[in-house]
């Protein structure tokens, strides 16, 4: 006599309900994951001998003020092409075609390189030094300058703290069809209920001067252009005061210091830089300080007007290159 079996079974009730609870949970977490945005390395460049420099990555100048302590941070890209210039113009300048910012398996880094004094040549070298995982809110220290790539402007930090009331306890149901089974589960533990507080660290890149009348208002991203480009030279009265206090030194080597001083801390017109190079009574400090203000001028289009300072071709054709250099 023919004859089947037919065999049913249904899962043990607690295992089923710790594999569904898990799966939900994966998922969630997998979601989560997949939302977080780009996280970009951070380099940072120090001089061991303590000689300011101003940094150029991949054709863009990363501070408008020689530091002797520079982290860049939320570069996205693998590798950069990095440019040192020494604010001490005999120190020369240094290269690297391909600075690797990402680990071999692509992961962010927090990268450190270091400027040291070669001791076969005596010469400024660029040394690798440190790399590590990024590590999330990093506090650099306070004598390290901070720029958010594209921007010459330091990073100041802003730490907001808010204390919110939340409800943390879950809630699962879960609803299963088959044979025979049907079932509706929820969970809410008031244990994890409580006060969560929330720490937000936001990043802003300072203030935009009021513009004077007659000037032009600058891009809405006028940092990203780096320097000085399209912001507001010295207004009269400053830069008259500026000019009183150049005259007012006896060597021309003290006068280019004070005028130094005075520009790294203020945008100028290329007609102002020609008035400065004036105060000089050497030609060899006005090129100085014609090269020096080319990234503080808002007007670089126009800065032909300062060759008419020079009284030898030789200034204006070294001049030239030092600006297709810096470009």
């Amino acid at each position: 006599m023919p004859f089947g079996i037919t065999l049913e079974t249904s899962p043990t009730k607690p295992n089923f309900m710790k594999r569904i609870i898990l799966s939900a949970i994966a998922a969630s977490i997998s979601a989560l994951t997949f939302a977080q945005p780009m996280v970009g390395s951070n380099l940072t460049i120090f001089s061991e001998d303590g000689n300011k420099f101003f940094l150029i990555l991949n054709g863009e100048r990363q501070n408008t003020e020689a530091q002797t302590n520079i982290r860049v941070e939320d570069l996205t890209q693998p590798y950069y092409t990095a440019k040192i210039i020494f604010a001490d113009k005999a120190l020369g300048e240094l290269s690297k075609s391909a600075l690797m910012v990402r680990d071999a398996d692509n992961m962010p880094q927090e990268v450190v390189y270091k400027i040291k004094t070669d001791k076969n040549n005596g010469k400024q070298a660029l040394r690798f030094f440190s790399n590590q995982p990024v590590m999330p809110n990093y506090i650099p220290p306070s004598n390290v300058s901070v720029y958010h790539f594209g921007n010459p402007q330091p990073a100041q930090t802003v730490v907001q703290t808010t204390t919110t009331n939340v409800n943390t306890g879950s809630n699962v149901n879960v609803n299963v069809g088959g044979i025979g089974v049907g079932m509706n589960i929820s969970i809410n533990d008031p244990l994890y209920n409580g006060t969560t507080t929330t720490t937000t660290t936001t990043t802003t890149t300072g203030t935009v001067s009021t513009p004077a009348s007659g000037q032009p208002a600058p891009r809405p991203n006028a940092y990203a252009y780096g320097d000085c480009s399209y912001q507001y030279k010295m207004n009269p009265n400053d830069f008259a005061s500026a000019i009183e206090t150049i005259k007012n030194s006896s060597f021309d080597e003290t006068k280019l210091s004070v005028a130094k001083e005075i520009i790294s801390s203020n945008c100028v017109s290329a007609d102002q830089v020609a008035s400065i190079c004036n105060t000089f009574g050497f030609e060899a400090s006005k090129l100085d300080f014609a090269k020096f203000a080319y990234t503080h001028t808002i007007d670089r289009n126009n800065y032909f007007k300062v060759n008419n300072v020079f009284g030898f071709s030789s200034s204006k054709e070294e001049l030239s290159e030092y600006i297709r250099s810096v470009r």
